[in-house]
C-alpha cells in the first residue's frame, strides 16, 4: 500500500507552505491571514525513490474556542487514524501555545509515528528556541524553514524511516486486484454484491456509504482474483465530512495498489467532471480500464444509435486515451454483470502480454521504414531496432533510433497506434521510449 503523510497543526504556522513544498506544487493557497485552507488538499511526494500521499489538513474556522478546539480534535483524530506518519506543525516565533498543546495531548496518545516539526526556523538563533517545544512531549523538533526548503531535506529522511516496514498483506500479491472506482451512489457496491451473490458489502441510496476500500476474494466460474470496493470519490467542494475525505484518500490508494479499474458512470447523469478527475487518476498512475456504465435498466431508449452515442461521447470526453471497452449494465438487475468480469480479465491478460523481439521488428520495422519519423533541421531520423522491455508493471516499448530527440510525440502514438492494431492491448495504456541506438 501507498503511504499517506498528514500535516496536522493549527492554523498559520505554515502547512499550505509545507505541502506545496514537499508536493513541488502551487495547489494550496498561502496566506498570512489564518484559517485560508477551506478544503484538504492531497498531492504526491517522492524522495529517495520512494513516492507517497501528502494531505494538508486545513479548514479549521475559528468561531469560537470551544467549537475551534472541538474541530482540532476532529481532524487530528482523524488524521491519526488514516495516515502512516504524523507532520506536527508549529510556529518557532510564537513558541507553545494553548492550541499546540490541545494537539499534543492527542497525538501523544497515538500509536502512530509522530514527528515534530518547527517551522519558520530561518537562522541559527531561532533553532534555539525550538528548545521550548520539548515540553510537548513529542522528542526532538526538527527545524525547517517550509518557505526556504531550508532542513527540509533532513525532514523527509525521517519521514521515510518512520514508514511501516512492508510486511505480507492478507490480500496476494500473484492475484490480479480489480479496483471498482466511481463517483458516490454510482452503484459500486450493488455491482460487487451482484457478483458474488450477497450482501457482503454496505449498499444504500446515501452516497458514500461505504467508508474504507474492501478486499472481496472472488473464485468462482474459473476466476481468481480481489475485487476492491472503494468509497465514492466526490467533488472536493462536496467533501464535507471529514470521514469521507478519508475515504476518497483510501479510493485513491485502492487506485494506486490496482491492476485493472473499473469505472463506474452513472447511465441517468452521464459522464461528468469528477468521473474525467478519476479518470486521471487512474491514468496518472497507468492502470489498464473497464468503463461500466451502470442503471442502463433506467434508461427508455436502448437502441444502437443511441448505445453509439453514448460510446463516442465518453471516449470524446476521455481522449486521447480510447482504446477500451465500455460495457452497459445494471446491478441491479445483473445485466451484463458477468460480462464485466470477462472483460475485466481480458484487459489484465491484454496488461501482461508479451510480444517477442523478433515478431515486434518483423511487423513494426517495414511500417517505420515506409513511414519514417519526419525530418528536421534537414536530418533524417532512422529508427533500426525495437523491443518490448521485460519486467515492467505496464506494456512498455523502446525504439533505437540515431536521432532520439527528434522524435516527437505526434510519431510516439503513430507507433502506439500501429502496436494496438497488430496485437490486443485493448483496455491497457503503453509507454513508448526511444533511446540512442
Amino acid at each position: 500500500m501507498a503511504n499517506i503523510v498528514a500535516i496536522v497543526g493549527r492554523p498559520n504556522v505554515g502547512k499550505s507552505t509545507l505541502f506545496n513544498r514537499l508536493t513541488k506544487t502551487r495547489h494550496a493557497i498561502v496566506s498570512d491571514e489564518a484559517g485560508t485552507t477551506r478544503d484538504r488538499q492531497y498531492g504526491k511526494c517522492e524522495w529517495t525513490g520512494q513516492e507517497f500521499s501528502v494531505i494538508d489538513t486545513g479548514g479549521w474556522v475559528v468561531n469560537s474556542d470551544d467549537i475551534f478546539e472541538e474541530e482540532i480534535r476532529k481532524q487530528v483524530t482523524l488524521a491519526t487514524d488514516e495516515a502512516d506518519v504524523i507532520l506536527f506543525l508549529v510556529d518557532v516565533n510564537n513558541g507553545v501555545t494553548d492550541l499546540d498543546e490541545a494537539v499534543a495531548n492527542i497525538l501523544r496518545r497515538t500509536k502512530k509515528p509522530v514527528i515534530l516539526v518547527t517551522n519558520k526556523t530561518d537562522n541559527t538563533d531561532q533553532q534555539y528556541l525550538s528548545a521550548e517545544f520539548y515540553k510537548l512531549g513529542l522528542g526532538d523538533p526538527y527545524c525547517i524553514s517550509a518557505a526556504t526548503g531550508s532542513g527540509t531535506g533532513d525532514l523527509l529522511d525521517v519521514v521515510i524511516s518512520k514508514f511501516p516496514k512492508k510486511q505480507e498483506e492478507v490480500v496476494e500479491d500473484d492475484i490480479p486486484r480489480f479496483a471498482v472506482v466511481g463517483r458516490p451512489n454510482a452503484g459500486k457496491s450493488s455491482l460487487i454484491n451482484a457478483f458474488i451473490g450477497e450482501d457482503r458489502h454496505i449498499v444504500t441510496d446515501i452516497a458514500g456509504t461505504t467508508r474504507d476500500s474492501i478486499y472481496t476474494r472472488y473464485d468462482k466460474f474459473g476466476f481468481d482474483f480481489y475485487l476492491v470496493d472503494t468509497a465514492g470519490i466526490r467533488r472536493k467542494n462536496k467533501v464535507t465530512e471529514d470521514l469521507e475525505f478519508y475515504s476518497v484518500m483510501r479510493s485513491i490508494r485502492a487506485i494506486e495498489n490496482s491492476d485493472v479499474c473499473i469505472l463506474m458512470i452513472d447511465a441517468t447523469r452521464g459522464i461528468e467532471s469528477q468521473d474525467l478527475n478519476i479518470f486521471q487518476v487512474i491514468q496518472r498512475n497507468q492502470k489498464s480500464l473497464v468503463v461500466v456504465v451502470n442503471k442502463w435498466d433506467l434508461v427508455e431508449n436502448k437502441s444502437q444509435k443511441v448505445i453509439d452515442e453514448y460510446e463516442n461521447a465518453i471516449r470524446n470526453r476521455l481522449a486521447p486515451f480510447d482504446d477500451f471497452p465500455i460495457i452497459f449494465s445494471s446491478a441491479l438487475t445483473k445485466q451484463r454483470i458477468f460480462r464485466v468480469l470477462e472483460t475485466a480479465k481480458d484487459v489484465y491478460e491484454n496488461r501482461r502480454r508479451r510480444v517477442t523481439t523478433a515478431k515486434l521488428n518483423e511487423e513494426m520495422l517495414p511500417l517505420i521504414e515506409a513511414y519514417p519519423p519526419p525530418s528536421i533541421k534537414g536530418k533524417y531520423i532512422k529508427i533500426k531496432y525495437c523491443m518490448q522491455i521485460p519486467d515492467v508493471p505496464v506494456p512498455s516499448f523502446v525504439f533505437y533510433a540515431n536521432l532520439p530527440q527528434y522524435v516527437k510525440e505526434p510519431y510516439r502514438r503513430f507507433l502506439e497506434n500501429k502496436i494496438r492494431e497488430r496485437w490486443d492491448f485493448t483496455g491497457t495504456p503503453i509507454n513508448i521510449y526511444i533511446r540512442q541506438k
